[in-house]
């Protein structure tokens, strides 16, 4: 009994020694920073909300495909190539970006409505669970803690194009298929993890563009929900 008390104790005082290290990471943030990250992600929040729109857009009136899709990256350069005191342009080029973004993306979420309609919220809320988790444990950790996986996930980039331009040459089975969407997803989730420590790191240093850091942070997102509702809705058309 005395061994089983004294592990209980010692996993309730690593339990609490965690908390307290977490809550000190979290003050490691300057007031600024947190300031800036609040304005980040109600940005990202708008830029979601215009991403829906394009897509209700597209189910109405099916403009989704390849010349919304040039525009969503038209728009993103012309974004990126403005100066950051250009504030609201630049908003503005990123809610055309999300609007064009959402419209290219309808054609799938059309057919998870015609499918299941709860497909797509499932995927919808298990992205925000998944993007809020990996955020708060990068904003958690100790800074620049995660920073050195950018390297390993840009491989795993540069690995999925290659496949997916073999895939598409040579063509591909369904089994490189279902590789290229989990590991694709375990990429862009790792994402989520380095560009929030990324932005909390570059805010430290004075980089308070949250129009940029917004948009990395919305392509992140939009990476994850594909590729989460890809999967369920080969799952329900396969059932």
């Amino acid at each position: 009994m005395d061994a089983f008390a004294s592990f209980f104790d010692s996993q309730s005082a690593s339990r609490n020694r965690w908390s307290y290290d977490s809550l000190k990471n979290l003050r490691q943030i300057s007031p600024l920073v947190q300031n800036h990250l609040k304005q980040v992600y109600l940005t990202l929040c708008c830029a979601l909300v215009a991403s829906a729109a394009g897509a209700y857009l597209h189910i109405l009136w099916n403009i989704g495909g390849l010349l919304t899709t040039l525009a969503c990256f038209g728009c993103m350069t012309w974004l990126l190539s403005i100066s950051p005191y250009e504030e609201k342009r630049r908003v503005a080029l990123l809610m055309a970006t999300a609007l064009f973004q959402g419209a290219s993306i309808g054609p799938l979420i059309d057919l998870a409505i015609q499918i299941d309609p709860s497909v797509l919220i499932t995927a919808f809320v298990g992205t925000a669970i998944a993007f809020g988790c990996f955020s708060a444990a990068a904003m958690l950790a100790r800074r620049r803690e995660y920073l050195y996986l950018g390297g390993l996930l840009s491989s795993g980039l540069s690995i999925l194009l290659w496949l997916h331009f073999a895939s598409s040459i040579f063509g591909g089975s369904a089994a490189l298929f279902k590789f290229e969407l989990y590991f694709g997803l375990l990429v862009f989730v790792g994402y989520v993890v380095v560009d929030t420590q990324d932005i909390i790191e570059k805010a430290h240093l004075g980089d308070l563009d949250y129009v940029k850091h917004a948009l990395s942070l919305f392509t992140d997102f939009v990476a994850v929900f594909v590729r989460i509702l890809i999967i369920m809705v080969s799952n329900a058309w396969s059932e």
